[in-house]
């Protein structure tokens, strides 16, 4: 019995191991979540797949749909990408030019992700916001993805430790009672988790689709916010699979600096 427990203990030890690195993120990172007036006008903007707190990447074609919405102006930005390396995987980089005042929301819609080991599709809908040249207003505008989260923290100008909320839907509902997962952009992997456990938070969106989550360090943290839909699209062999919808936001946070 002794041994048969012994057994059972590794495999479910070896197979947990396995469930600890399933977190895939979309990532959607600009050069700053703020443009000044003193900053260059041109802005970059990184799109990948991949692990973020253990930097592992992953191949990222290219996206269905690339662009950024500031008020009522919505662009299409898929034809400035240009292929990077991201992690050593594939990933994408565009700039946009910011001429005026404002909040500009810049999301991507990724080509479906099929995850043989999971038999389901992956779709991570993923957005961020920048504040340009004292832009304040519109800071939870909607793009109107299928899975989106809407910020009800100001999603910028955040120090470290300030708590973050937000608002997840899924085909324009709100998500009640949906995961969700929270990684840090541990770039350099200068940051070590005491064990697996500490890689990905989680918590529960309540029954309105709010979560609330304090960031205990600065850099930016993605929140994904799941939902599977049964029977969404053909897989490899012909059969209608499940998809998950990851609702994906990117939040930057700043250190509060002291003078001395």
């Amino acid at each position: 019995m002794q041994r048969f427990f012994t057994i059972g203990l590794g495999l479910m030890l070896v197979f947990g191991m396995v469930n600890f690195s399933q977190a895939h993120f979309g990532i959607i990172l600009p050069e700053k979540s703020m443009v000044m007036q003193e900053d260059k006008p041109e802005l970059e903007v990184t799109l990948a797949f991949l692990h973020p707190f253990e930097q592992k990447g992953m191949n990222l074609v290219k996206p269905r749909r690339f662009g950024v919405q500031s008020g009522k102006s919505n662009t299409d930005l898929l034809n400035t990408l240009q292929e990077t390396q991201v992690l050593g995987k594939q990933g994408w980089k565009g700039v946009y030019t910011i001429k005026k005042p404002g909040i500009y929301a810049f999301y991507f819609d990724p080509q479906p992700y099929w995850e043989p080991a999971e038999e389901k599709f992956i779709i991570h809908q993923t957005k961020t916001y920048v504040a340009a040249l004292g832009g304040e207003e519109d800071w939870d505008q909607e793009v109107g993805l299928k899975a989106e989260i809407i910020p009800l923290t100001r999603p910028f100008g955040l120090y470290a430790g300030n708590v973050f909320r937000g608002v997840a839907k899924f085909k324009g509902k709100p998500a009640g009672g949906a995961d969700v997962e929270v990684e840090y952009w541990n770039p350099g992997n200068k940051v070590t988790a005491p064990n697996e456990y500490f890689i990905m938070q989680k918590l529960k969106t309540d029954e309105n689709g709010v979560f609330t989550f304090a960031a205990p360090k600065a850099g930016w943290w993605g929140f994904s916010v799941i939902n599977e839909e049964k029977d969404s699209i053909r897989g490899p062999d012909g059969k209608k699979k499940k998809a998950e919808y990851g609702a994906v936001l990117w939040v930057q946070f700043t250190d509060m600096q002291v003078s001395k």
